[in-house]
């Protein structure tokens, strides 16, 4: 159960992805899994969208949204805590960029720069993703990451379909 975060809490910002096994249900289930997660205190989602797929040919279609928590997890217990709720949905890691039922990653916490064997953050393709900048943008405005606005490295982003469900 969601539980309030004290002093400590930063706020998080994490992407929500799939494209398997009715991605749409997927995504929306994991917004309310979200929810629950214990040591955080949900603030929203953004949109839902649909984008092509980046990596391997033949892919389906991702759904794709941004979500926002605050929490005083470490930085690597919630990304456990993320996993475990991909291994939950049957998220299966055999290839890069392959096709999965879901896929959560910690975009943002707070201002923070993490570079560990595990995790880093912000997400190192942040800039190269307008499924990922488009729904972070209309979720947390106009913030910035390292001294680049979310405007500019969306004006800046490769161009990819993206289409707002």
């Amino acid at each position: 159960m969601t539980q309030e975060t004290n002093n400590s809490a930063v706020r998080c910002y994490i992407g929500i992805g799939s494209n398997l096994a009715n991605p749409l249900q997927q995504v929306n289930s994991a917004i309310l899994e979200l929810q629950q997660l214990e040591n955080c205190q949900w603030f929203g989602v953004s949109s839902l969208y649909r984008s092509a797929p980046v990596g391997p040919a033949g892919q389906d279609d991702y759904i794709n949204a941004v979500a926002c928590l605050e929490t005083n997890l470490p930085p690597e217990s919630l990304l456990d805590a993320l996993q475990q709720l991909e291994n939950a949905h049957q998220r299966k890691r055999i290839e890069r960029w392959g096709a999965r039922t879901l896929d959560l990653d910690i975009l943002l916490i707070a201002q923070q720069n993490i570079d560990t064997a595990r995790l880093s953050v912000p997400h190192p393709y942040i800039a190269q993703r307008n499924f990922v900048l488009v729904p972070l943008l209309e979720l947390a405005g106009d913030i910035s990451i390292g001294q680049k606005s979310l405007k500019y490295l969306l004006e800046n982003c490769p161009p990819g379909s993206l289409e707002r469900l």
